[in-house]
């Protein structure tokens, strides 16, 4: 697939090249597995000296000769006698950055932990030495995002504060979506764009999987998805083993069960058998992998909250893969192709909601994104839209099918927040595919 998007990222990468020119910087680059990460870092770096390094789960004498053959190739270093620890390299390409510029990208970087504990306190020594005399423009690029958390922004560790500028890397916008979709299948519908955002939420490797696969249409993306050797049938089991390591069994329970639509807390302890507010907040604050959801207008700290999965994939993945795992075991993906069909047209209502929030937070002048529902848990608004600078306001229901809306209920749906909307210019919509 062609190269997409991230203008700005390039731009503050370059940015950072021209500035390491009189001083080493350190970018941290954070963003989940599969979203385009080392991409972005080739397409940037192009026609700049560049030394990438993998890191390795390897033995650091082993990692660090790794490391050493790769920087006289890349960039003519050459390392006399033998090295056989992390920092005395590190301190090498230090010195050689003091007559050279060039950019040092440690990708996987939070594999440094499990090589040797001790190597961000190592770096943290040698750049505080050499940063000001050398031109190493350092990228540290991370998937797993609670040991990137740990590195940088534990005020214990030592890496905190050595950071001059953080890029979190995202999936594609929803108008991204659709310029690739549009590029691969100029004659698409809606319910393939639909389709490709259920599948990928815009993470480029995703995409990119369908569209090199010739899977662009919604047909051909539910049975390459679903077929024998599909990577779809186990990125999602891969994704969290490498993320939660040998703890992973409570954690995917969890996340099943919020993606199969049990929200509330008190649903999780009931299934688990156990309090699961620990796991909840770690997989919040830690992980980056779920959100407490308030509707709006709610105080903060109200419990009137549920707990929400966001991954497009992620969530596919536990409602349709992990549920039907035995019949991805025994290989009956025809089976399998049918339980996703059975139950796509009442998941993607889901989605669809979840595409129209994330459009809206896009485009246009709006501050506040979000849906509504009151403490019964009824009333609920699918999209409520904020513009504070011209004090208007979007309320909407989103419908897959449209004739099913009614002016009516959602008018009254609004009145029970006409006090909170009083400063608005209120406009009443119906979402459905058409809008997409």
């Amino acid at each position: 697939m062609n190269f997409y998007d991230r203008e700005s990222e390039i731009e503050i990468l370059n940015n950072n090249w021209n500035l390491s020119k009189n001083g080493s910087r350190m970018t941290v680059l954070v963003g989940r597995r599969r979203v385009g990460k080392t991409t972005l870092l080739t397409q940037s770096g192009t026609g700049n000296p560049m030394l990438y390094l993998y890191v390795s789960k390897d033995n650091e004498r082993v990692l660090v000769k790794k490391f050493q053959d790769i920087a006289t190739k890349s960039i003519g270093l050459r390392i006399y006698g033998q090295i056989d620890n992390f920092a005395d390299f590190f301190e090498e390409l230090m010195k050689y950055g003091c007559e050279h510029h060039f950019t040092l990208v440690f990708d996987e970087f939070q594999n440094f932990l499990r090589v040797n504990s001790a190597i961000p306190g190592h770096i943290q020594d040698i750049w505080d030495r050499w940063q000001r005399q050398s031109k190493v423009n350092l990228i540290a690029c991370g998937s797993i995002y609670s040991m990137m958390h740990h590195i940088f922004d534990n005020g214990d560790e030592p890496l905190y504060g050595r950071q001059d500028c953080r890029i979190n890397l995202l999936p594609f916008k929803t108008g991204v979506l659709k310029q690739i979709l549009r590029d691969y299948n100029p004659s698409y519908t809606n319910e393939d764009l639909l389709c490709l955002y259920m599948l990928t939420g815009g993470v480029a490797k995703y995409v990119a999987w369908l569209m090199d696969a010739g899977a662009v249409t919604k047909d051909q993306m539910l049975r390459w998805a679903t077929q024998k050797g599909s990577p779809y049938l186990s990125e999602g089991g891969e994704l969290i083993m490498s993320e939660f390591g040998k703890d992973y069994a409570n954690y995917l329970s969890i996340l099943e069960i919020i993606a199969s639509g049990l929200t509330l807390q008190s649903q999780i302890d009931g299934i688990i058998g156990k309090s699961t507010g620990v796991y909840l907040n770690n997989l919040e604050n830690n992980y980056n992998y779920i959100h407490r959801h308030l509707p709006i207008f709610c105080k903060s700290g109200s419990r009137n909250q549920k707990w929400i999965l966001d991954d497009c994939f992620l969530r596919f993945w536990f409602r349709f893969i992990v549920s039907n795992q035995s019949l991805v075991e025994t290989e009956r993906n025809d089976l399998l192709r049918e339980a996703v069909l059975t139950g796509y047209d009442q998941y993607c209502g889901i989605v669809l909601e979840q595409y129209f929030r994330q459009k809206f937070r896009e485009e246009g002048r709006f501050t506040v994104v979000n849906s509504y529902w009151d403490r019964k848990g009824q009333n609920e608004i699918d999209l409520v839209a904020l513009n504070d600078f011209d004090h208007k306001a979007v309320v909407a229901e989103v419908k897959h099918n449209p004739t099913r809306y009614s002016h009516t209920e959602l008018q009254r749906k609004v009145d029970t927040i006409r006090r909170e909307l009083g400063g608005y210019e209120v406009e009443l919509k119906c979402l459905s595919m058409d809008d997409m």
